[in-house]
């Protein structure tokens, strides 16, 4: 049954279980649990932080990010459609008091560094005080290119204002950038960090883990990003059997991004031709560009119905929501989608006749 639906419904695998009932405990509300350490510190050395601080999910690593930059009555600069604006259920202001200033997102998934200024408020006690810029990355699977992040990252700096990344994708966006420069992706990734006071990063999403994220930045902050951890319930005991999860993807998981890539460009490949060639789907489905593993696919009215109830009722599973008039489809690659999922899909596809 190809699952489409996102890279969030992966299984560990039998090497990732095997190190997690391997893996050494302790306590890791007192900081003793040593696969939680190690993880912390392999991270944190790998991304080219002091430190870094293993939590449940990338909301909850956003938000300690946001709370550790923003003070109560404070402003946070975000992307429109991103997620610390959008889906993660108005936490920075319903929970840190801080006031999102959403920018609209440009479609390669930048905000215009013209509204990013003008979005900056003045010293005035009128004013929420702009205290941070807030980057995603990938974004909607877009890569936001490394020489706008330093522009960004510029402008920022200039204005006195903290950057954090959501980088919940951020090591598929460095294989996209290794790909293209013909590098390392490890090298890719610690390369884009470099811009950010801190960064969140997903452990189960694209690299397979099973619960996780990541929230990295200087020694003093996540001293204080412990504390906030706690306030919110994300502090656990014997989290190890989880962090060595993390530890394994981070160490075998990343390079095999590369796959996931490749088989959406299968996938995208073979949806183009449907929209060019097949009996109904012809000039009904339009196929968006892509770049790592997500995929947009919007359908006429007349058809989308029909369409989805196909899909469903041949166990190819994707998300679909209702946009512009339009019904779209995401479709995401992952560790446990491979060549012969695609494949089955695209056949799916092709015998559907409405």
């Amino acid at each position: 049954m190809p699952d489409f639906r996102s890279d969030t419904v992966t299984q560990p695998t039998p090497a990732m279980r095997a190190a997690m009932f391997q893996a050494p405990l302790g306590d890791d509300v007192f900081a003793d649990d040593p696969s939680v350490n190690a993880l912390q510190e392999h991270a944190a050395q790998l991304l080219g932080f002091e430190a870094a601080l293993f939590a449940p999910s990338g909301t909850q690593t956003n938000l300690i990010a946001l709370w550790g930059h923003c003070q109560r009555g404070d402003e946070a600069i975000v992307g429109q459609s991103w997620h610390t604006y959008r889906w993660e259920a108005g936490g920075m202001a319903v929970l840190g008091s801080i006031q999102p200033q959403p920018v609209e997102t440009q479609p390669d998934g930048t905000l215009r560094l013209a509204d990013i200024a003008a979005a900056i408020k003045p010293d005035d006690p009128h004013f929420a005080r702009t205290r941070l810029l807030v980057l995603e990355n990938t974004t909607g699977g877009q890569v936001l290119p490394p020489a706008y992040i330093a522009e960004a990252a510029q402008l920022a700096r200039s204005r006195g204002l903290a950057l954090h990344l959501d980088g919940a994708r951020m090591f598929n966006a460095a294989t996209a950038n290794a790909a293209r420069h013909g590098t390392d992706v490890y090298d890719e990734a610690r390369a884009l960090c470099s811009h950010f006071d801190s960064v969140s990063v997903c452990l189960s999403k694209g690299l397979g883990a099973p619960v996780g994220s990541l929230v990295l930045g200087t020694r003093d902050f996540i001293r204080q990003a412990r504390r906030t951890r706690k306030i919110l319930g994300g502090g656990m005991r014997q989290a190890g059997v989880l962090a060595a999860a993390g530890q394994f993807a981070l160490e075998h998981h990343v390079r095999r991004l590369a796959e996931d890539h490749a088989n959406l460009a299968r996938l995208a490949e073979g949806l183009a031709q449907a929209a060019q060639g097949h009996a109904v789907l012809q000039g009904r489905i339009t196929v968006h560009p892509w770049q790592t593993n997500i995929l947009f696919t919007d359908l006429a009215a007349d058809v989308a119905p029909a369409f989805v109830a196909w899909l469903a009722a041949h166990n190819v599973r994707v998300t679909s929501s209702l946009y512009g008039g339009a019904t779209r489809l995401r479709w995401v690659t992952h560790l446990d989608v491979g060549t012969a999922d695609v494949d089955a899909a695209l056949e799916c596809v092709a015998q559907f006749r409405g």
